[in-house]
């Protein structure tokens, strides 16, 4: 399965991109500090996408917007769980 969410502002310019899921990365600091921000985004949305096995996909090019996509997985196995019975006791002299 996958989203795409497109956005038709000013685009990231293309040696940004692969740092874009990074931590605290900011492609300009100022506009961010101004705006608000901490850079913190898109390192959650790859993490999250990746403990469900999932993609995270950056398409941009300057002043023509961004693609950002997120593939998951249709379906997911389930592992095994092993449930061992536990014996219940009846209690008297209630």
């Amino acid at each position: 399965m996958a989203v795409a969410v497109r956005d038709h502002g000013q685009g990231i310019a293309r040696e940004h991109l692969p740092r874009l899921t990074e931590r605290f990365y900011r492609v300009d600091a100022a506009r961010s500090r101004a705006l608000g921000g901490t850079g913190l985004g898109l390192a959650i949305v790859k993490h999250i996408i990746s403990r469900h096995r999932g993609a995270f996909e950056i398409e941009s090019e300057p002043g023509q917007g961004s693609v950002f996509t997120v593939h998951l997985p249709a379906a997911v196995t389930p592992a095994p769980v092993s449930i061992s019975p536990v014996p219940i006791q009846a209690k008297t002299g209630l």
